[in-house]
């Protein structure tokens, strides 16, 4: 009669402890970003010209909501205005009066930076992950896209430990140029009305529609 309840005690343990078992890094963040409706943050933004070594620096305020609405507006050195709508995308230069407007299936690509900064990448799927360690007390992922894009060769992504967010990412494209981006004050859970996420040019504005190129020059927060 003990063996009868001993083994499968034992058997109860066994699986308890594997259904517990920690979650990669990759994981973690894909379960995190699963769970959020919504967010605002601040980024700085750092793009390096390999051949030229020039570098341009930039900040302002990202705004995301599922499934994938983003308003990336960078306020310096320049306005400069990213929407990925529910339609479409924009790309606005407010300094130049110009608007670009392109296919919504630009964003569509887990490999577009887009899709990594705000976590909507399926990093299990479509990427090598590779674990760096910690740096300065974040987790620090190297990514490899299995289809490496002209856009996207490899990247790294620096993650908090026990939340899951993405703090800071760094991509580099076929020329070995980088784009890194580092995300602070973020808040989830914001409130953000779908106006937020449209665009309409004023009449002033020089407006370029690219939504029928076949091969479309990539605006994706670069």
């Amino acid at each position: 009669m003990r063996r009868l309840i001993y083994i499968p005690a034992l058997l109860y343990c066994f699986f308890a402890a594997g259904s517990t078992l920690a979650a990669t890094p990759a994981e973690k963040v894909q379960e995190t970003y699963a769970a959020i409706d919504s967010l605002r943050s601040e980024f700085s933004q750092v793009l390096l010209h390999k051949e030229s070594g020039a570098e341009e620096h930039r900040s302002g305020v990202l705004e995301f909501k599922r499934p994938l609405l983003v308003c990336w507006a960078t306020q310096k050195p320049s306005p400069e205005l990213l929407v990925v709508g529910k339609k479409e995308i924009w790309n606005v230069f407010d300094d130049e009066r110009s608007a670009y407007k392109y296919p919504l299936s630009m964003a569509d690509d887990s490999r577009s930076i887009v899709r990594v900064v705000t976590g909507q990448a399926s990093l299990t799927q479509n990427y090598d992950v590779e674990s760096k360690g910690k740096e300065n007390g974040l987790l620090k992922l190297d990514i490899y896209p299995h289809e490496p894009t002209q856009s996207m060769t490899e990247g790294t992504l620096w993650i908090d430990e026990v939340s899951g967010l993405i703090k800071r990412v760094r991509i580099v494209d076929f020329y070995g140029n980088t784009n890194d981006i580092t995300l602070s004050n973020i808040e989830l859970g914001v409130h953000l009305p779908d106006k937020t996420f449209t665009y309409t040019p004023p009449q002033n504005y020089t407006v370029e529609d690219r939504t029928k190129d076949e091969s479309p020059a990539k605006p994706l927060m670069r």
